[in-house]
């Protein structure tokens, strides 16, 4: 039995709690597409602390989408080390 799409609001934050990390890869560029649709330009994306390894898969990911102008993690208020903003740009061309 295949796995029925899940629909989540699309807002300025991103909880990766909710998905396998191997889910990481496709739903990154399809969510911050959705977001630059509603004009979204900034997005929290929060990984969790834990040992870092998903931290770290998803920066990998973020340097390697098109829409992404910056990203860095957050402060203390917004999560620190266990949470990433993102800058978001329409891709032109």
């Amino acid at each position: 039995m295949e796995d029925e799409p899940v629909e989540f609001p699309i807002s300025d934050e991103l909880d990766l709690h909710t998905f396998r990390p191997g889910e990481v890869k496709e739903l990154l560029p399809d969510y911050f597409e959705l977001c630059l649709e509603k004009g979204i330009t900034r997005v929290r994306v929060i990984h969790g602390k834990g040992s870092g390894a998903l931290r770290e898969l998803v920066h990998a990911q973020l340097r390697k989408i098109a829409c992404v102008k910056d990203f860095g993690l957050c402060d203390q208020t917004g999560g620190g080390w266990g949470a990433t903003w993102v800058e978001l740009e329409g891709v032109k061309g």
